[in-house]
């Protein structure tokens, strides 16, 4: 029997280089194919970097962003009235238009009852979704639709370069020794999350089991070492889902690469899950599909649950060999069988903010 009081993902569409679509999204990740290639959507012979994962074709972020919502609401099958009742939580990069674009695709997709603009940088997308999943929870909502979206643009990816962090051998090696950093990935995704009343006999592609959120602030842009943000944010999920860390039975991380932030998500995941930290199996999805900023979060959760559904996980891309300061069981050759029906996504931003959300099968 559905818990009345956890939200439902009823519908979902998304766009990343791996293609359009669900399907294109859990191929790419089963069978771990990187989506980097050559950057020709804007100049970059000056940059240090000219790998991104970008989709051939996609077109201006709001008319992606339309299509993506609509194509969520379609999955989830709402006609135009059931559109007319629900609100758009939106996360994109903040800046001059920024509430402009977020009414333009909730009119563009038939979203009538308000718009709410997430730009908290890479937990945008997560935070959102938390925000409806709260308020169905609480029994305010009924139903919200929640998007989150970027395309690689010149200006994020100059500040990347020019900050060093993007990998110079054109691959993402999340928690493997000879990392050299990350790589920036289109993310254009959208979920109708529905209370369980809503529609009863509706089917529900996940459920949205618990969630978390906290800061740590131990520097605008290096992660706290000992991963206790992140970890308080899933020991929140869980105590908010009646589960312990022994549930879960896959980690979609947010690591991207990077010597710093991937040893420290791996302190957070010992915190978690203490001394069975080395046998809950383990991949970041951004090792395919790239680091899609504000975008990342829900595209992350929306693979996390399409894998859970498909009964296979997905395969942690260009990893190389163990690292000493990385000791998970990371997913590497093949993807493995579903075990459990529970899985965390995790997601951390610049500034020290980390989400957690514990998806579940329906």
């Amino acid at each position: 029997m559905a818990d009345p009081a956890r939200p439902r993902i009823t519908g979902i569409d998304v766009l990343s280089a791996s293609g359009r679509g669900a399907q294109a999204q859990l191929a790419a990740v089963l069978t771990g194919a990187p989506a980097f290639r050559a950057v020709d959507r804007f100049e970059v012979t000056a940059r240090r970097v000219g790998t991104a994962a970008t989709l051939a074709g996609a077109g201006p972020l709001a008319d992606e962003l339309v299509a993506t919502v609509d194509g969520a609401c379609r999955d989830a099958g709402l006609d135009a009235a059931g559109r007319a009742g629900c609100p758009l939580l939106l996360a994109v990069h903040g800046g001059p238009g920024t509430v402009e674009l977020a009414g333009a695709v909730a009119a563009g997709a038939g979203l009538r009852a308000g718009v709410r603009v997430y730009t908290t940088a890479c937990v945008s997308g997560s935070t959102a979704l938390i925000a409806a999943a709260a308020r169905i929870a609480a029994g305010t909502l009924d139903r919200a639709v929640v998007a989150a979206g970027y395309l690689v643009e010149p200006e994020q990816f100059a500040l990347f370069d020019s900050g060093l962090t993007l990998a110079r051998d054109g691959a993402v090696r999340p928690f493997s020794a000879g990392r050299q950093g990350l790589l920036l990935g289109d993310a254009v995704t959208a979920v109708v999350l529905e209370a369980p009343t809503a529609r009863p006999t509706r089917d529900a592609i996940a459920t949205i089991a618990g969630w978390g959120r906290a800061g740590d602030a131990y520097h605008p842009c290096q992660p706290d070492p000992t991963g206790q943000g992140l970890a308080r944010a899933a020991g929140a999920a869980l105590r908010r889902a009646g589960l312990d860390a022994a549930a879960v039975g896959y980690v979609n991380a947010n690591a991207n690469g990077t010597s710093l932030g991937d040893a420290a998500e791996a302190a957070a995941l010992g915190r978690i899950f203490g001394a069975a930290v080395g046998a809950v199996p383990v991949s970041s999805t951004k090792s395919v599909h790239g680091h899609g900023l504000e975008g990342s979060a829900l595209l992350e959760l929306v693979i996390t649950a399409l894998a859970l559904r498909h009964g296979k996980l997905p395969v942690n891309a260009g990893f190389l060999a163990a690292d000493p300061a990385c000791p998970l069981d990371v997913i590497t050759a093949a993807p493995r069988p579903v075990v459990s029906p529970y899985a965390l996504s995790l997601n951390s931003a610049f500034g020290g903010a980390n989400t957690a959300v514990l998806v579940r099968t329906p």
